[in-house]
């Protein structure tokens, strides 16, 4: 049976969104019939995206929509007239509706999200909560589904909620060949961190940049204090004192950080065997990985895998 998604546009909305249309596509190439799309908007008609370029909507009718997706605006937005209404009698009819990025604020404004957890970009995140106290915001995830009700970080991560979507429809074996076409690496899973060192950390030297991309390339590597400081020819202690005065951290709190992300990452991608991972990204055995986890999150590797299993287990559903 083909099911019925509706894009809603807002003016301004982020053109990027528009790709999760290459998902829905490809899904239909690999599961014909699966999705039939209607790009919408209030009004219908021509809507123009923060870039200008201009998109043929029809009207946000009441009609049955199994999928309502809301695309995400610059800033933070507000509902037009009727929006709130409409998507109020969507949610009631639909299967499930979902917001990528900022479209969160329209769907807490439309109490569809009172007593739920919700994502959003990371930088609108504390916003979210002081403006609409009965959603539980996380802020660190890339999307979440409570129940009936979907919403994403900024951006790319629209597309891993839709993959998420059609996961949930058609199985892994689907969206494995839709990434696999979209030349994504794989595809992210709702509890991934929003956030990476490498993005955090902004030094300013070029060398100690090289370092830390350096470090991130050769994680299996025991990677000591000699080695980096050669690999940017300073001396050993040049370097170390250079390097914490650029990030704020030594190098082996760095390479411990970059270690666990690495290794987080893996588990959310389905990776389960804690001593391939440890392995994998330099660790070297289970135990050294789990005091490590210990320190930088607060949490064992075990309970992240059962926690990434149980995340897949409800997509599924």
């Amino acid at each position: 049976m083909t099911a019925k998604v509706a894009l809603v546009l807002y003016p301004k909305f982020h053109i990027l969104d528009l790709s999760i249309l290459s998902v829905l596509g490809l899904a239909n190439h690999y599961a014909p019939g699966a999705y039939e799309v209607d790009i919408v908007s209030m009004q219908g008609g021509l809507v123009h995206s923060m870039s200008g370029v201009g998109i043929d909507t029809k009207p946000f009718a009441e009609q049955h929509y199994d999928t309502v997706i809301v695309a995400s605006m610059p800033g933070v937005p507000s509902a037009c007239p009727g929006m709130l209404e409409r998507l109020q009698a969507a949610a009631r009819d639909a299967r499930r509706v979902a917001g990528i990025c900022t479209a969160a604020f329209i769907l807490a404004e439309a109490g569809l999200l009172d007593g739920r957890s919700a994502t959003t970009h990371w930088g609108f995140a504390e916003t979210l909560a002081q403006r609409f106290p009965k959603v539980q915001v996380v802020p660190d995830k890339i999307f979440i589904r409570d129940g009936t009700i979907w919403s994403s970080a900024g951006m790319t991560a629209g597309l891993d909620l839709v993959l998420g979507l059609v996961e949930a429809d058609l199985g892994h074996d689907v969206t494995r060949q839709i990434c696999k076409m979209m030349v994504l690496y794989h595809r992210r899973s709702g509890g991934q961190s929003q956030f990476s060192l490498l993005a955090e950390i902004d030094p300013k030297q070029e060398r100690i940049r090289r370092v830390l991309t350096f470090i991130k390339d050769n994680l299996r590597e025991p990677l000591s204090v000699q080695q980096l400081a050669d690999h940017v020819s300073w001396s050993p202690r040049h370097f170390s004192r250079a390097f914490q005065a650029e990030t704020g951290m030594t190098p082996a709190k760095a390479i411990e950080k970059l270690r666990v992300e690495a290794a987080k990452a893996l588990i959310d991608s389905g990776h389960a065997s804690a001593s391939r991972i440890a392995a994998m990204t330099g660790f070297g055995d289970d135990e050294r990985m789990r005091r490590a986890f210990q320190r930088v999150l607060g949490e064992s590797p075990q309970t992240l895998v059962r926690s990434a299993q149980a995340d897949k287990v409800s997509v599924v559903r």
